[in-house]
């Protein structure tokens, strides 16, 4: 799997971040010691915990070391570590644990929350949002020009690395009965991009990275052409030439029943 790649990441930092204030917005925590930001990335999200609890101890947590150096450039008052999500334990229990925009990469939500919970304070909060857009053109057309590349050119494509997200239903029920108060709802973004590639560009740092993996220098480039041209289709341009990219992101702010 090839690196996570923070420039290209960061070209789109501001619709990013928007969706990880408004779940922050959310957050209702009077005494905030100690926080960890799961996935934090380039440091973006992390910067709005800084700014939110300027005296607590935050740590921030992802699989890349490319953008865990970029989050150590940006917050060197923090702490950033390399570890996996799905067995990362903090030695102290936290007052809030955020996660934006990383636990749809993780796999076994029906173990992964209730262990989440486990690692908080009493009356500690969980904040979570998932992008839940496999079933929007921009993902699904990914799987279908990676498919056509298969059987028509042989191409060694790879499976999203995705799996659907649970029902908002199953979430409720996994948090309630791991002792949460739980507010949940679901989304939808419309960005505005000047053009069908903007969309492309977005995506490679992102939802594109296990489909152009195994591509070599040529392949990405056929896979990439193909893969605009069904997007030119799928996203029309408005009255003004751009385009909009729909977006749906479920959001979960779980508090523990101290």
């Amino acid at each position: 799997m090839q690196e996570w790649d923070p420039q290209l990441y960061r070209q789109f930092e501001a619709e990013r971040t928007r969706p990880a204030k408004e779940l922050l917005a959310r957050v209702s925590q009077p005494d905030v010691r100690y926080v960890t930001d799961l996935g934090c990335g380039p440091g973006n999200s992390t910067e709005l915990l800084v700014d939110a609890w300027p005296q607590a101890k935050i740590t921030g947590l992802d699989s890349s070391e490319a953008m865990l150096k970029q989050a150590r450039e940006r917050l060197p008052q923090c702490t950033f570590i390399h570890a996996d999500i799905r067995t990362w334990q903090p030695d102290v229990p936290q007052q809030v644990i955020y996660a934006n925009a990383s636990l749809h990469w993780v796999e076994e939500h029906a173990t992964l929350f209730p262990h989440l919970v486990s690692q908080l304070d009493s009356a500690g909060t969980l904040a979570v949002q998932m992008p839940d857009n496999l079933d929007e053109p921009s993902h699904r057309l990914m799987r279908e020009v990676a498919e056509n590349s298969r059987r028509d050119r042989g191409l060694s494509t790879q499976r999203d690395e995705r799996n659907p997200l649970l029902t908002a239903e199953k979430y409720y029920d996994l948090l309630t009965q791991a002792g949460c108060e739980v507010d949940i709802w679901r989304a939808t973004y419309y960005h505005v991009m000047p053009d069908v590639q903007a969309i492309v560009t977005w995506l490679q740092s992102t939802g594109l990275r296990p489909f152009l993996a195994p591509l070599n220098r040529a392949e990405q480039t056929d896979y990439l052409q193909a893969y605009h041209e069904q997007l030119l289709a799928a996203y029309p341009p408005q009255a003004d030439g751009r385009v909009l990219l729909a977006f749906p992101r479920l959001f979960i702010v779980a508090m523990k029943k101290g």
